[in-house]
């Protein structure tokens, strides 16, 4: 008997998730449809994550069915195996693909393993041949002797996506995307986007995490939105604007326009002459007190490579930075440490974040020898300080002394800024600030940061998001090669610009 077309490709009822007190999940209902793009949103700590988990079998749900295909599972009893065996294809954010392999051994492992002849010999040209089939299915334009690393961002997440589909079928599997877009650029994530609405256009049904409302409005069929642990909406984003959504995710109506940039401008913070340092320059930067600068280009175009270099990770080869007019030395992080700067870095999770220590100790670990007094730790005075810094920075924890991996994205976020604003420094440098941050908690670091450059500071901001850098930045520096190819006023500051500049689709801004 051939199935239903209109019955749905999934069917979640009552999950529900309790970690301790906390009730991560609470009794979720909600059916996708087959061939759709399913958007699933919500503020960090909404129990998104929580809920993958559990459709993954990496967490066992205490209460809830998923059905698929008519065949129902109890959440208690899903394991990841039982997961792919009903369907249930992950890509995640962190991907488990190998840039250092070609597209056809990445396909290979991730999906029916190699070809293997007389001796258990692999047989190349057949793994090629497979290869080249699944990048023909799927519209991917590479060759499977290709380093995946070769590829561009979207394409390597394109393979991503093919290899979880390669094993399963369109008309009975669902595809969860969990957070695919986070570190593209806006070219990147279109061509992705692109892919995947051709994939429910051809009957894949698609479950979709992300945080960026244009992706929604751009793709999804569907939104599903929870809050707190509850489904509080269903919707569909072509009958609801843009701060309707924002309002149903934080719970509460939200300026998503960043603080007023209008401030003046101070005396010359930080300036750099000639630098050079790995694949960045020869550079030269004037940072006023009182200002976000922004910086834009693709990747490998340095951004996050310049950064580095005025906080020490990276070493100056040529060129000198002057901080008020007195020449640095920035061998180490340290030495910035001491000059007034702070550095707030792109990937929290393996360069920022201490997972299993205490909120307190990621708080205080910059600032750690103050809290020494006679060969002893003022532990009080330190906890007390903790708690005052949750106040001040909105950050939602249960207290000081809880685990920073048992925080959501958004709130290990604000820990980071925290630990850092709290020095008052004089130069904040921060990569992708609001990446995998929801909008209410994206709101809050801006106003953080135009606070922090009110006391005087000087904020540089480098983001593949051209979008947030209009909104938040007095003035953009766009590179491209290592170079600055470009500088943005406020005036002129608009997304599109920065994209044309990054790309080399506009003349060179001479500086």
């Amino acid at each position: 008997m051939s199935a239903d077309p209109h019955e749905p490709a999934l069917v979640l009822s009552g999950a529900t998730k309790s970690f301790g007190a906390n009730l991560a999940v609470d009794g979720v209902s909600f059916s996708l449809a087959k061939g759709h793009v399913h958007a699933l949103l919500g503020g960090n700590g909404s129990g998104k994550s929580t809920l993958i988990k559990m459709l993954a079998g990496v967490e066992r749900g205490d209460g809830g069915t998923v059905a698929i295909r008519g065949h129902s599972i109890p959440l208690a009893e899903m394991t990841p195996a039982r997961a792919t065996a009903a369907g249930l294809r992950f890509v995640h954010q962190q991907r488990s693909t190998f840039p250092e392999l070609t597209i056809a051994e990445n396909l290979a492992i991730g999906g029916n393993g190699f070809p293997v002849g007389a001796g258990g010999r692999v047989r190349w040209r057949a793994a090629r041949r497979e290869a080249a089939r699944v990048l023909a299915k799927y519209d991917i334009d590479a060759h499977p002797d290709q380093l995946l690393g070769e590829l561009g961002p979207a394409r390597q997440a394109m393979v991503a996506i093919a290899r979880a589909l390669q094993t399963g079928h369109a008309d009975n599997g669902i595809l969860v995307l969990d957070e695919p877009t986070v570190s593209l650029p806006d070219t990147e994530v279109r061509l992705l986007l692109d892919a995947v609405r051709r994939h429910a256009d051809q009957g894949q049904t698609v479950l979709l995490v992300t945080h960026r409302l244009e992706e929604v409005f751009s793709v999804a069929d569907n939104a599903i939105l929870l809050r707190n642990g509850q489904l509080v909406a269903e919707v569909a984003p072509r009958s609801i604007t843009r701060a309707d959504l924002v309002e149903l995710i934080v719970g509460r109506a939200v300026d998503e326009i960043a603080p007023d940039t209008s401030a003046e401008r101070g005396p010359i913070v930080l300036e750099a002459q000639s630098l050079c340092a790995g694949p960045v320059g020869p550079v030269d930067l004037t940072l006023h007190a009182g200002e976000v600068v922004g910086v834009a280009g693709l990747v490998g175009s340095g951004r996050s490579s310049l950064l580095k270099s005025l906080f020490g990770v990276l070493p100056i080869e040529s060129g000198s930075v002057r901080l008020h007019g007195t020449a640095l030395r920035l061998g180490t992080p340290r030495d910035a440490m001491r000059a007034g700067i702070a550095f707030v870095p792109e990937n929290r999770a393996e360069d920022a974040a201490f997972q299993e220590l205490s909120v307190n100790d990621n708080m205080s670990v910059a600032v750690l020898l103050d809290y020494w007094r006679g060969g002893r730790l003022r532990a009080g005075v330190q906890r007390r300080d903790a708690r005052d810094l949750l106040s001040r920075f909105l950050i939602k924890a249960q207290s000081v002394d809880e685990s920073l991996s048992a925080l959501s994205g958004g709130n290990q976020q604000k820990v980071i800024v925290s630990r850092w604003l709290r020095r008052a420094p004089q130069v904040v440098l921060l990569d992708e600030p609001t990446q995998g941050v929801d909008v209410g908690a994206r709101h809050e670091i801006y106003l953080l940061i135009r606070e922090a450059v009110e006391a005087g500071a000087v904020a540089l901001v480098a983001s593949s998001d051209s979008e947030e850098l209009a909104a938040i930045c007095d003035r953009v520096l766009v590179l491209r090669g290592g170079r600055i190819v470009g500088e943005l006023s406020r005036d002129e500051l608009t997304s599109s610009r920065v994209e044309r500049l990054a790309h080399g689709q506009e003349k060179e801004v001479t500086l």
